[in-house]
């Protein structure tokens, strides 16, 4: 069986005057992230790591920060292009985990709901979805609270022919 593994890391600088969306959920948080998008990084990261899975190259290839099309577009739009390249390709998810570093906001409150959209843009069962989220204990550009970082893993499989 063809298994194939993709990983992706994004990350984003923390700015006034944005909304602070991750994983499609809205978090009450003064600081929102920067981007061409609506910079939701968890959902840049799930959609890259399909794609590279696929060997289909990178987001910014297939969505590029210089298209005005992509300007404040909600991150929902690039998972969704990324289910429809897998199942063009004839596979599916195995599973998906993920990391999103930051120094605050605390997202355990939101990382259940954040887990069911990504189950539900995917179509797959949300055990497949594992989320957590790691502080940066004061170190580094995430300690200091600038920025918000994510990373992701999946495994893709080949599907299998249905019988007729």
């Amino acid at each position: 069986m063809d298994y194939r593994i993709g990983h992706s890391h994004d990350t984003h600088r923390l700015g006034k005057n944005r909304k602070l969306i991750l994983g499609g959920v809205e978090i009450d948080y003064p600081l929102g992230l920067i981007g061409h998008s609506d910079a939701d990084c968890v959902l840049h990261v799930v959609s890259e790591a399909i794609i590279g899975a696929l060997g289909l190259g990178d987001l910014g290839t297939h969505f590029p920060d210089t298209d005005p099309r992509y300007r404040d577009i909600a991150s929902f739009y690039f998972v969704q292009e990324a289910k429809r390249m897998l199942l063009e390709n004839n596979y599916q998810l195995v599973n998906l985990d993920l990391t999103v570093y930051l120094e605050k906001p605390i997202l355990s409150p939101y990382l259940p709901l954040m887990r069911k959209n990504i189950a539900q843009l995917l179509e797959v069962a949300e055990n497949r979805i594992n989320l957590k989220a790691t502080r940066g204990e004061g170190l580094g550009f995430i300690g200091r609270g600038e920025g918000i970082s994510a990373e992701c893993v999946v495994l893709i499989k080949p599907m299998l022919p249905t019988i007729q």
